[in-house]
């Protein structure tokens, strides 16, 4: 991965990560402070927990992202410690997806007369998973690598004994 591409990327995460602490940070603030300009149409309080532990969820996988980058910058990504962060995405994927049912699950009632709206919304959380999905696919490509590099350091360690 060339400099510029691990450069680009990383601005990205920290606009991602900052923006995300920022919003959170107001939202907190709203809920705590109690100047939450509810007017009881809409359960907002439970909207904007399901947004923060959301945004928490996201906040978690450009971490993980941030940390494989570096490992793929040092030339380090196909070891077993890559998994621990390759999880934590997968497990912020289907923590994002579960929120997301939250999301539709809160919204259905007012959707009534347009139950469509809803069984979008839960196909967008099924798409969510897809997600994890092909993120756990690609963990077992990962697998597959640190399994061959692994195979090939015995080989040639067997092959530095020989000669």
């Amino acid at each position: 991965m060339g400099k510029l591409a691990v450069r680009a990327l990383r601005a990205v995460l920290v606009v991602l990560l900052t923006g995300t602490v920022f919003v959170q940070a107001l939202m907190v603030w709203t809920l705590v402070s109690g100047s939450d300009p509810e007017d009881g149409s809409l359960p907002l309080t439970a909207f904007r927990v399901i947004a923060i532990l959301g945004m928490v969820s996201g906040q978690v996988a450009l971490v993980s992202v941030w940390r494989l980058v570096t490992m793929v910058r040092r030339g380090t990504v196909f070891s077993h410690a890559a998994f621990r962060y390759v999880d934590a995405v997968i497990g912020a994927i289907v923590a994002a997806a579960f929120l997301w049912f939250a999301v539709t699950a809160i919204n259905a009632p007012g959707q009534r007369d347009d139950p469509g709206v809803t069984v979008i919304m839960a196909g967008i959380g099924l798409a969510i998973l897809g997600v994890a999905l092909i993120v756990f696919v690609l963990r077992m490509l990962l697998a597959q690598a640190v399994a061959r590099d692994v195979e090939a350091a015995q080989l040639q360690a067997e092959l530095d004994e020989v000669i």
